[in-house]
């Protein structure tokens, strides 16, 4: 979906009207000979662009009619009226069908810039800890880029988005309790 302002709306329909316009009076003033039938591409490509498939649609149509009226006013005279209808639903449906896949390949764009916008805001939300972490071995405080020895919890945390709480495992309880003598060989801590 094309997302444009209202005001710039209205506006890039005039311009896909003008080019339109000086398409159908360059087709009518070089005369049934020369084929412009290739230059009705443009209002076209540029109101799938800019406006989405409807007006694409809407100017597919309009084209097909300018290119029918200027082959009629240049004097072009064909054997069978038929073949001026078969003509213009020829170059109508040539019209919708480049509307039609123009205006698929800018919503398909549209949703990659969408995607990859938002990948790259989650890849500037994430850091990750890789490499090798310098640690001590006695104490567990790890080395950081200025060589400075700092906390693992505040290490991890300015690294990542971990957070950390503190407590004592079961093992170590028991080995404090025992140290402090305040618990007996048969206590379990809790």
């Amino acid at each position: 979906m094309t997302m444009t302002k209202p005001a710039s709306k209205s506006l890039n329909w005039i311009y896909a009207f003008i080019i339109l316009f000086s398409v159908a009076v360059t087709d009518y003033v070089t005369g049934y000979e020369f084929g412009f039938f290739a230059f009705y591409f443009l209002p076209i490509a540029f109101a799938a662009w800019r406006l989405g498939l409807f007006s694409a649609l809407i100017i597919a149509i309009f084209s097909s009619m300018v290119w029918f009226w200027a082959d009629a006013l240049s004097g072009h005279v064909y054997p069978n009226n038929l073949v001026a209808v078969w003509n213009t639903i020829i170059r109508l449906i040539s019209f919708i069908i480049i509307g039609w896949g123009l205006a698929w390949i800018h919503d398909l764009l549209l949703k990659e810039r969408n995607t990859t916008s938002n990948l790259r805001k989650a890849l500037a939300e994430i850091k990750i800890l890789e490499g090798i972490v310098p640690i001590c071995a006695s104490c567990k405080k790890i080395r950081n880029q200025h060589n400075d020895w700092q906390q693992m919890e505040a290490y991890i945390s300015e690294h990542s988005k971990a957070q950390f709480s503190h407590g004592l495992c079961p093992e170590c309880a028991k080995r404090y309790l025992k140290e402090a003598g305040l618990a007996s060989a048969g206590t379990e801590p809790r």
